[in-house]
């Protein structure tokens, strides 16, 4: 007798329900784009206990007939396809009719439903996947659908269900999603007896950012648009400034439905590198559109992963138009005041302060406590978002350098010759550069990236390896280089502060510049333009040196070697564990050329997917610009400081050193003013 049986259909429900419904939240997502697709203008979700006893959906769409009421309870029974070339053109969030099969197999459902040409509605109960008789009801247009005590007939699932308040996160995660992807829709979101969310139409999708996101991040949004063949990218990314811990303030959304998809996250996250500090991520709320041929949605039962026809076209759209739309915004970081400052104790007049001027209230008054404000005097001015590292330790060299020992005071002591200001005017990293120095860029420094000057780049990694999927992909498209900002001229003089910051006048209050994150990335441009123009300087040594390595780390740096000698390192191998450096770049002359060759096999094996040429490219040149740079704690002639301020008008991301560290901060005059009680 054969051991191969089919299974029951109850058994098969429960088996799909495992992939379709996960937690409450499912349940909520499937509702939410079921009455999306019936034309709702209005949507309403009540949840009780995070979802565990009670999710209701009501809307305002076509609703159903009431003989098609059992139907929709059926497995693969849906009015959005009708046959197998379907599937490649939906254009609704749901089709595959699985859904509500699978909810109403762990639950108990009741729906009642009433189209507009119909005087009165109809109701069905379905319970543990048994549908009951349809019957008729009063009820408004659309569609009610009820799903109370979720896997109540499989109670180890319903073991595995977190706390109500954790179910209850999720399911705002999602409705958070769903409004975010239908800004003109009337949405509104009930837990436990309370409005939590209640999102009119008309205001927009900024709106609905502030709305979740407060109206600090909304603030400082830069809009994204961009078109290239039949690819449409817009929306909203965050400032450099509003960056997160993690990736979770990155929303995609393609055809009205919230998308997550490794590459697209790539993408932003290279497009904001150098703008963000290690272990930051970008915030984003971008938008695509595409013809509905061009994707595959049916690739996973929850429909949050897809597939594109052509990743990597997709990919360096994204890719290159965020990076068109940052060398066009103003990317300076700004100091904030509180949203409550410190209100002044007495006001002035026109004429002065006057003695019997009205007195303000204090910050801890019952005025201030109502308001829910905290006042924290050493929070006062901060930059948002701002990682709580304040310097990047440069360990990654060793050997000494010549401002590693600068002195503090002035004129130094013991007679230590300062640089001379020809060496800050054209900013060579080491005393003697060599015979093959390029005189300093009249114009701006050319950025360089993959889309202009890389002949490979892995544009789209594979999620699934650890290669690309498209190595020798060329991206023909150039980067806007005009529309730029404008950045602010400054004076020709500018104060030093503490050895490490300068701080001059600006037309619109002043400015704070950080000398060594400044210079770092006006070194780090100009080594990318060499780079692009050919290689680095670089010096041989006299005599090669050789390096201890075990086989791997010796073999990922011969396998690198022409790329480390575009950086001006020359390394060959020397034996299966050790290889030797034949030369160094002129800017890292004192640098241990064993210490730098270790440090690189650590950076090149960092990562388990290969890295691109560019990565690597940016990263090992931020390094050297770090190193080479000057040093928080040197103090600096006025001609040095004079030369290090005109240069910052020459480079195309001033706002930021390549390790993301905003470089300048911009105190407005208004906001000194506001502190000081006259506003």
């Amino acid at each position: 007798m054969g051991i191969i049986r089919t299974l029951p259909p109850a058994v098969v429900n429960q088996i799909a329900a495992g992939e379709v419904v996960e937690r409450p939240a499912s349940v909520v997502k499937e509702l939410m784009e079921n009455a999306i697709d019936s034309g709702a203008t209005r949507i309403e979700l009540t949840v009780e206990r995070g979802g565990k006893d009670l999710v209701r959906v009501a809307d305002n769409g076509k609703g159903m007939a009431p003989e098609d009421l059992p139907l929709a309870f059926l497995p693969h029974a849906t009015s959005k396809i009708h046959n197998a070339e379907d599937l490649f053109g939906i254009r609704t969030l749901g089709f595959r009719g699985e859904a509500l099969a699978a909810i109403a197999e762990v639950s108990k459902v009741r729906c009642q439903s009433r189209p507009a040409d119909q005087a009165n509605g109809a109701e069905i109960l379905v319970e543990a996947g048994q549908a009951g008789s349809v019957r008729e009801c009063g009820c408004p247009q659309g569609t009610v659908i009820e799903v109370r005590h979720l896997f109540q007939n499989t109670p180890v699932r319903r073991g595995f269900l977190k706390s109500d308040s954790t179910e209850a996160g999720h399911v705002a995660e999602t409705f958070t999603r769903v409004a975010l992807a239908h800004a003109d829709l009337h949405l509104t979101y009930r837990s436990a007896g309370k409005v939590l969310h209640d999102l009119p139409t008309g205001g927009g999708l900024k709106s609905r950012i502030a709305h979740f996101f407060g109206r600090e991040l909304a603030d400082q949004l830069i809009w994204v648009e961009g078109s290239l063949e039949d690819v449409k990218l817009w929306g909203y990314v965050g400032h450099p400034s509003q960056s997160r811990a993690n990736g979770r303030g990155q929303y995609f959304f393609l055809g009205g439905r919230a998308i997550r998809d490794r590459a697209l996250s790539h993408a932003l996250t290279e497009a904001y590198r150098g703008l963000l500090m290690v272990g930051r991520s970008p915030v984003a709320f971008l938008f695509l559109e595409l013809p509905a041929d061009s994707v595959d949605v049916n690739v996973h039962p929850s429909k949050i992963e897809v597939r594109f026809r052509d990743g990597p076209f997709v990919y360096s759209h994204l890719l290159s138009t965020l990076r068109r739309t940052f060398l066009k915004s103003d990317l300076t970081s700004r100091l904030h005041s509180p949203a409550n400052p410190s209100p002044p104790r007495e006001t002035e007049t026109e004429a002065g302060a006057g003695a019997g001027a009205e007195a303000e209230a204090e910050p801890d008054s019952p005025r201030w406590a109502e308001s829910g404000e905290t006042r924290r005097d050493d929070e006062s001015y901060r930059l948002a978002g701002s990682p709580a590292r304040k310097h990047e330790v440069d360990s990654w060299f060793s050997g000494p350098s010549r401002f590693d020992a600068a002195p503090r005071s002035w004129p130094p002591a013991g007679g230590r010759p300062i640089p001379d200001a020809s060496e800050f005017v054209q900013f060579h990293p080491t005393p003697h550069f060599g015979s093959g120095e390029l005189p300093p860029p009249a114009g701006p420094v050319e950025q360089f990236d993959e889309f202009s000057t890389m002949q490979a780049s892995p544009a789209y990694p594979n999620p699934n390896g650890n290669r690309s999927v498209n190595e020798g992909l060329e991206v023909t498209e150039s980067v806007e280089r005009g529309g730029r900002p404008a950045i602010p001229e400054l004076p020709a003089r500018a104060i030093q502060v503490h050895d490490s910051y300068l701080v001059a006048e600006t037309p619109e209050g002043m400015v704070v510049i950080d000398q060594h994150a400044l210079h770092e990335r006006i070194l780090f441009e100009e080594f990318k333009a060499r780079i692009a123009r050919g290689s680095l300087e670089s010096q041989r040594l006299l005599i090669p040196e050789p390096v201890d390595l075990s086989p791997g780390d010796a073999g990922e740096l011969v396998q690198n070697a022409e790329l480390l000698g575009r950086l001006g390192l020359g390394v060959e191998a020397s034996g299966d564990d050790a290889v030797v450096v034949t030369s160094m770049p002129v800017m890292l002359a004192q640098v241990s050329p064993e210490g730098l060759a270790r440090d690189l096999v650590d950076h090149l094996r960092a990562t388990d997917r290969a890295p691109s040429l560019d990565a690597v490219l940016n990263d090992l040149l931020s390094m050297m610009a770090c190193k080479a740079a000057v040093k928080a704690g040197q103090r600096l002639a006025p001609e040095e400081i004079d030369a290090l301020l005109k240069r910052r008008h020459l480079v195309t991301e001033s706002h930021h050193c390549p390790h993301g560290r905003p470089t300048v901060l911009v105190f407005t005059k208004t906001e000194l003013e506001r502190q000081f009680g006259r506003i």
